[in-house]
């Protein structure tokens, strides 16, 4: 029973959209960067396709093949940064690599 319990306090992250997750994501930079609403749109359009590329490349990966999933997961990953760099003052992309680097060291901290 608590098996079952602890199962459904903590759903499942691969359950959310695309869509949910590029408001949270673009909340959560506009918060870190300080967006105008332009950027807000367009980093929301942005996190919203790539959401949607990775959402199809792990749907296509269910039977294996991981290894290339990941790869074109980070060229994904690449081309977001290629294009949020356009997007974002160069002040503001600083503010993004930090925020990005803070994001992961919690990431980690909790795998541990």
């Amino acid at each position: 029973m608590m098996t079952a319990l602890i199962g459904n306090a903590q759903p499942r992250q691969r359950n959310i959209s695309p869509e949910d997750i590029a408001k949270r994501s673009t909340e959560q930079i506009k918060e870190a960067v300080n967006l105008n609403e332009k950027q807000e749109k367009q980093i929301y359009e942005l996190n919203l396709e790539t959401g949607k590329k990775m959402r199809a490349l792990r749907e296509d990966a269910q039977g294996g093949g991981f290894e290339e999933m990941r790869e074109k997961m980070s060229e994904l990953r690449a081309d977001q940064d290629k294009k949020m760099k356009v997007i974002l003052s160069s002040d503001q992309w600083k503010k993004y690599e930090s925020y990005r680097a803070e994001r992961r060291a919690g990431m980690n901290q909790r795998r541990r």
